[in-house]
């Protein structure tokens, strides 16, 4: 029999669909599918060439733990650069996929009992990844215009409260925090003294005249209690290649790292070398995606909102929205699958 742990966990619902997409095309059934926030553009060039390059290299071997030390300096670069926040390569860890990064932050921080705060909506794997790690989501709902809810939010503060999970830009809301909204949230964090998990492999994608915050750049003290996620799926269209990073302190970094080593151990050797490219030579790249995907936003967003019974806010970020639909309009399920 399967462990209790596996029986009373929910199955990925973006992975269900994905499977189901999948059997169907193989049928020969044309199918638009809207389940996966996939980028639909090719991975940049110079990113496929130099992958092509490390394999005839030979770097095909293992890699540190915590990723090769040029990518882990490169990124320490893009957050002085973007988001004018000093990091050191100790406190960064390369992971197989962004998912990854985020259940190594959950699992490095959270006891069996712990609560971990989660506003909702959110990604379906946050809930799980809480569970699996044995701690107690505390779902919290949203506020106006699905930004941060502070009254609900303390209230639902405990001595318990290990961490609180955020998403910004948000999936599947399409919503950024504000700064005001940020500082809010970090200056609990310190008075209560949890975490911020902080996963924003959405940053590249914002738009009109909204701009992604890095929480962690808002106060010392906000800084040593945030853990923040990203990746490359999103901002260079390389979902299938799986890489992503955490960065933490130093203390839990090496706790990511030491987890890491008996999960996966390294990311893809030659598949780090290529990200690597891509941080140094495909902002132009990230940017032409950033422009195709906000003319989608208009023409989805002015779509949808013409369609009775469905009410559509319009995004500040990402690549996914969440709808309004009018009361048992549509059984969720039944009309996905």
């Amino acid at each position: 029999m399967l462990s209790k742990r596996i029986r009373t966990m929910t199955p990925s619902a973006t992975n269900v669909l994905f499977a189901k997409v999948a059997q169907l095309r193989e049928a020969g059934e044309d199918i638009i599918s809207f389940n996966v926030g996939e980028p639909d553009f090719q991975t940049p060039i110079e990113v496929r060439d130099e992958c092509k390059k490390a394999l005839d290299a030979g770097k095909t071997k293992y890699a540190p733990v915590s990723g090769i030390t040029p990518l882990k300096e490169a990124i320490c670069e893009k957050f002085l650069k973007d988001n004018r926040i000093e990091y050191e390569k100790d406190q960064i860890c390369i992971s197989t996929g962004g998912k990854q990064a985020v259940y190594n932050a959950v699992m490095a921080v959270c006891d069996p009992g712990d609560e971990i705060l989660l506003p909702t909506p959110c990604w379906v794997s946050y809930v799980e990844m809480i569970k699996l790690a044995q701690g107690i989501p505390v779902l919290i709902p949203p506020g106006e215009d699905y930004q941060l809810d502070f009254h609900a939010l303390k209230n639902r503060i405990t001595k318990k409260t290990k961490a609180i999970m955020i998403n910004t830009p948000n999936n599947p809301t399409g919503v950024c925090y504000t700064k005001e909204a940020l500082l809010e949230l970090g200056k609990l964090a310190v008075e209560h003294d949890f975490y911020i998990i902080s996963d924003e492999v959405y940053e590249k994608l914002v738009y009109d005249n909204n701009r992604h915050i890095c929480i962690a750049g808002l106060s010392k003290e906000i800084y040593d209690r945030s853990i923040i996620i990203n990746g490359f799926s999103k901002s260079h269209a390389m979902t299938g290649w799986r890489i992503g990073y955490t960065a933490a302190s130093k203390e839990i970094s090496r706790g990511i790292a030491a987890l890491q080593g008996h999960i996966t151990s390294n990311s893809t050797t030659f598949v780090q070398w290529a990200a690597l490219e891509g941080l140094k030579t495909c902002d132009d790249s990230v940017e032409y995606m950033r422009k195709e995907f906000e003319k989608r936003r208009d023409f989805i967003y002015e779509a949808m909102n013409q369609i009775s019974g469905i009410h559509c806010t319009k995004p500040e970020g990402a690549i996914v929205k969440q709808s309004k639909i009018q009361t048992n309009m549509f059984i969720c399920d039944t009309m996905c699958l």
